[in-house]
């Protein structure tokens, strides 16, 4: 039997999305290292289905039709390394090789051009939505070898989950593109997750809340401009059990206080670092999660220091409505510093994405998907160049509307001595991207002082440099200008 797709890897994401390749009429095949687990999924989920089994990576390449296409769902590292090695001799020149996981982008790039060496083609794309969005339709962000996409493109936009009747599948970019957008992806969700943790421990322990009055709060937000899959299921979260177990406490409150990852945030601001380019609150959420890990020491810190959470005063329905406002515009601002990084990143190696139609891509099956998505769609379509989200017009109103809030917010959680590291990071950056004048002259000052850095002037040309000597003898000094 001649099939469409061939797929390697059989943990859940691997199973999930070979039943949704073959439930959108595809014919697939199946290898996994273990063979144990290709007999089970046979005669098991993918029993009656139309998907074949195959115990060797020669046996898989055999079952597939012309150009072959072979999905890799395996860890991301030198799993994919390995195998890309071991296909390479049982495939031909056109054939293409996917990887689906959560590789580097750098990796990405590194082996589309390895394996377009060998005469093969090679995508590596995001795929976002877990287990359900595998089963049900992810949102699929592909990149690499361009002369690829046609091949694969009626099978991907089959199985994608759909925002109205467009798919959330789009050809990125060449190279790394398809990873680079599917790791900011995840970068702008840690800095959503932190952000909605925090505005649930800002009625926490600032107003007294349980879990299921916040749960409620959440189920209202979720109604208007800020739903979303993650305020959906914070609500569900919170609402668990009607807010109690056997011994009436929510089950929220039984788990333990410390977030795990997976390594994509931390790439997302290494990247960031690499363009010169602030990316503070995902930064701060990726931090707010190593901050979580060390548990033992703030319970000792916690004692140590007799720390008292004060509660906040006033009346508790507009404190609610200002922290859903600092809310909004914190997760506006997130995604504004997110889309300039891939602003800068397409710059340096060269990519033409289509900002609109990665925002399209998000609209659902991933987990940042929201009808917030639209609206930076919306943004990009009438400017294609925008340069930031808070300089076009729909989202300056709401920066301008709810930038009280965030400041009221932030004010009560400092004074309150609760941790909000993600929204104070939102109006520190909105504050100095807002500021045309900042008080880097004197660090520039400081650099040349002590390592002759040089510093441009206000009151001469741009471009052009100067050192002083700032220890002449009396006081004066002279500056020299240099040319760069």
């Amino acid at each position: 039997m001649q099939t469409d797709i061939g797929l390697i890897g059989l943990a859940v994401m691997g199973e999930n999305l070979v039943l949704n390749i073959e439930s959108k009429g595809f014919s697939a095949a199946v290898y996994n290292r273990t063979a144990d687990r290709v007999t089970a999924f046979l005669a098991g989920r993918a029993k009656g289905k139309n998907i074949v089994g195959a115990y060797s990576l020669a046996e898989l390449a055999a079952q597939l039709k012309r150009p072959r296409k072979v999905m890799l769902m395996i860890k991301a590292g030198k799993a994919v390394d390995e195998m890309i090695d071991a296909l390479i001799p049982v495939l031909e020149k056109g054939d293409i090789i996917i990887d689906g996981g959560n590789s580097n982008f750098n990796d990405t790039a590194r082996r589309v051009a390895y394996v377009e060496g060998k005469g093969l083609l090679y995508i590596g794309t995001g795929v976002s939505g877990g287990e359900e969005g595998a089963l049900k339709g992810p949102s699929i962000m592909p990149g690499g070898s361009k002369k690829a996409w046609e091949a694969v493109k009626p099978i991907f936009t089959a199985i994608a989950a759909k925002a109205g009747d467009a798919p959330c599948c789009a050809w990125v970019g060449e190279g790394g593109a398809g990873h680079f957008v599917k790791m900011i992806h995840n970068g702008i969700e840690y800095g959503d997750m932190e952000l909605i943790c925090e505005a649930y421990d800002l009625m926490r322990k600032g107003l007294g809340m349980s879990a299921p009055e916040i749960g409620a709060v959440f189920a209202d937000w979720n109604q208007g401009e800020l739903s979303s899959y993650l305020i959906e299921i914070t609500r569900d979260i919170l609402l668990y059990g009607d807010g109690g177990e056997a011994d009436g406490k929510p089950l929220v409150d039984k788990i333990l206080d410390k977030a795990g990852q997976k390594g994509t945030g931390k790439w997302t601001v290494i990247a960031a670092l690499d363009e010169g380019l602030p990316l503070t609150l995902i930064g701060e959420a990726v931090f707010a999660r190593c901050l979580s890990a060390q548990k033992d020491e703030r319970v000792r810190a916690e004692k140590a220091f007799n720390i008292r959470r004060g509660r906040f005063r006033g009346d508790r329905a507009k404190i609610i409505e200002d922290i859903r406002k600092a809310l909004y515009l914190s997760k506006v601002i997130s995604y504004a510093q997110g889309f300039a990084l891939m602003r800068g990143a397409a710059k340096t190696f060269g990519w033409k994405l289509d900002y609109g139609s990665i925002a399209l891509l998000w609209r659902g099956g991933c987990i940042i998907r929201s009808v917030f998505l639209g609206d930076i769609k919306g943004a990009f379509d009438k400017n294609p160049k925008l340069e930031n989200l808070l300089m076009s017009r729909f989202f300056k109103k709401i920066a301008k509307s709810s930038v009280a809030s965030l400041r009221k917010t932030c004010s009560r959680a400092v004074l309150s001595g609760i941790p909000a590291a993600a929204f104070t990071a939102a109006l520190a950056y909105f504050d100095g991207y807002t500021s045309a004048d900042m008080p880097h002259n004197l660090l520039q000052a400081q650099r040349d002082y002590f390592g002759a850095h040089t510093y441009e002037r206000v009151d001469k040309p741009a471009g052009q440099f100067f050192h002083t000597n700032w220890t002449g003898e009396g006081g004066n000094t002279t500056s020299n200008a240099y040319n760069v």
